[in-house]
């Protein structure tokens, strides 16, 4: 039986939110993985389907940070095989990485393809003492090959792949591929994915085990295609995705792929508050702090954890949407909940109208309600309201009443000019029988 890790999409160097203790969780969720499932499994190899780093340009710490990793890895005799991802591939024209460079320094064997426009053959076996190669023939009796990074040329690199695998000699019991690509149908919003029929090429070709990558979320097809998903999340959204790393067993029966979840990760809780139009600043303040204090009570937010929070308040508001304090609800939210990171996503429309009617509201009161509201909402007349909503009931009366045209014209630019006092006789707002 042979037993091996499949990682993917680590992320070393991860920076998006601008905090180093977010940049650590990806390294530290990596160790912790490494730890329990390869050292501690003591199984037979490492794949890392690409994507170790988060960029091509490294800081020296997050180098170092690959580095202990993997020596951790050659302490206890694993050895490790990696391909580049489309986050730490080499750029066109340059001929080494980081990747690379840890190959030459022994802490991985990084399998790729030759140069066929340069003469060489597509998949040449894995040379030790020059480290190139495209595949490796494990005396565990399996046989690994490698890929780059093709982007939309993928289809196209797979017929290459797979024709380049029936040019090689017989080799062990298992075949196992690594290929950074993404599959159709598993995540909204993803341009250039491959369809199913797309990879049978690699299946006919004799390939056991597809070693995915790219895609953040695990996911698995028909017993040969896996992609493990992300170590960590990249982003809030990423966390409603199930991701880990694959425990793979591989004997007479077939590929047994195990995912495994249980390891170091920064907790996301996602709160969405919905504003309804009536409520005031303050109330909106105190709503949003009382649906944290709920989330707490229930464990979804766990403030010994510093978890990542973001925090949404979508809806309408009955008041300008740039008058509400965001930033001191952001510092109170974060102080709460002791998160590493608080994200306020204040995604609101300030709405025409808003005060509460009352349920005996008669048809005169909604209407100056109404028209207040609708006032009050513009900058240039929200200092009149309540006198331009009484205009605006005796205009409306004056024209169902068959006034002229050019009569109601200038008693709205009556009605409008400062200080104006073009309703003479304000309509009372007085219950209707």
């Amino acid at each position: 039986m042979v037993k091996f890790l499949h990682v993917a999409d680590v992320h070393l160097g991860f920076d998006r939110y601008d905090s180093r203790e977010r940049t650590k969780d990806f390294f530290r969720a990596f160790q912790d993985v490494l730890q329990r499932y390869a050292i501690d499994e003591q199984v037979d190899f490492v794949l890392i389907a690409g994507d170790l780093f988060e960029h091509r340009t490294l800081q020296p710490a997050i180098l170092n940070q690959a580095q202990l990793c993997l020596q951790d890895l050659k302490a206890a005799n694993i050895p490790v095989f990696a391909i580049e991802g489309n986050h730490d591939n080499r750029p066109y024209g340059i001929v080494t990485s980081w990747l690379k460079y840890l190959s030459e320094w022994r802490l991985l064997t990084l399998l790729e393809p030759g140069n066929v426009a340069a003469g060489e053959s597509f998949y040449c076996p894995w040379d030790e003492d020059r480290r190139r190669g495209g595949y490796i023939d494990l005396a565990c009796g399996v046989r690994i090959l490698g890929s780059n990074w093709y982007g939309a040329a993928a289809p196209r690199a797979i017929e290459q792949i797979a024709d380049a695998m029936a040019e090689l000699p017989p080799g062990p019991e298992h075949t196992v591929l690594m290929f950074h690509h993404g599959l159709a149908g598993q995540i909204a919003r993803y341009a250039g994915a491959l369809r199913y029929d797309d990879l049978l090429p690699l299946r006919q070709a004799g390939v056991d085990y597809l070693a995915l990558g790219h895609i953040h979320k695990h996911y698995s097809v028909d017993g040969w295609v896996h992609n493990p998903g992300s170590l960590e999340a990249n982003n809030v959204e990423e966390a409603q995705y199930e991701r880990g790393a694959y425990l793979v067993e591989l004997n007479g029966q077939g590929v047994q792929a195990r995912l495994q979840r249980d390891y170091y990760q920064r907790p996301i809780a996602r709160l969405r508050l919905l504003a309804r139009g009536h409520e005031s600043l303050r109330e909106l303040e105190a709503a949003a702090l009382s649906l944290l204090e709920e989330a707490i009570e229930l464990g979804q937010v766990d403030p010994v954890q510093a978890p990542l929070l973001e925090f949404r308040i979508e809806g309408q508001v009955g008041f300008d949407r740039l008058e509400f304090d965001t930033r001191a609800l952001q510092q109170a939210l974060q102080q709460r909940s002791n998160a590493i990171i608080c994200l306020l996503k204040y995604e609101v429309e300030t709405v025409g109208y808003a005060s509460p009617l009352a349920e005996e509201a008669n048809r005169r009161q909604i209407e100056y309600d109404i028209f207040t509201d609708v006032l009050a909402g513009h900058r240039d007349y929200k200092k009149r309201a309540p006198e331009l909503a009484h205009g605006l009931m005796d205009l409306k009366e004056r024209q169902l009443q068959g006034h002229a045209e050019e009569a109601l014209y200038a008693f709205v630019e009556t009605l409008l000019e400062p200080g104006s006092q073009a309703s003479s006789t304000t309509p009372a707002v007085t219950e209707e029988k």
